[in-house]
């Protein structure tokens, strides 16, 4: 597995290829996941790869000075258990540190255990709920990066 990182939009071959993969992921979305990044500032996009294929992202972008937001990501069921979803994880907080975030937060539904698991493990803690524009509570998680 390799992992690429990009800053900005990315290409229109990955941006594809980011797009497939997120409808196999999540089964709708990828126009909107491309308008919206294109209003995101300081976008940062980890991709890992399997040989050639594009098996997983994970997408974030600064919310405000020294705070990032952990957007989207996803892995291709075929890959899933291998650890890639703890990779890009790992790569986009190191990528975060590096760039002076102070902190990194996310959003998840209880229904996403494995993301809401892997944030825990990972030092996130739980700071608050909400309920989204459909009427779906939200898990708040947030890091303090060292």
């Amino acid at each position: 597995m390799n992992i690429t990182n990009i800053t900005g939009i990315p290409d229109e071959k990955t941006m594809n290829e980011m797009l497939l993969l997120h409808e196999r992921v999540f089964g709708y979305g990828a126009d909107e996941l491309r308008n919206e990044l294109e209003k995101k500032h300081n976008i940062h996009i980890a991709i890992a790869y399997d040989e050639a294929s594009l098996v997983g992202y994970k997408i974030g972008y600064e919310r405000k000075s020294h705070h990032f937001y952990s957007w989207l990501g996803g892995v291709d069921p075929n890959h899933r258990n291998k650890g890639i979803g703890q990779t890009l994880l790992m790569e986009q907080h190191d990528w975060c540190m590096k760039n002076g975030y102070e902190t990194i937060r996310t959003h998840t539904k209880n229904s996403f255990r494995s993301m809401l698991i892997l944030n825990l493990k990972n030092g996130f803690d739980v700071i608050g709920t909400f309920t989204d524009r459909k009427g779906e509570p939200k898990i708040i998680l947030e890091k303090i990066l060292k």
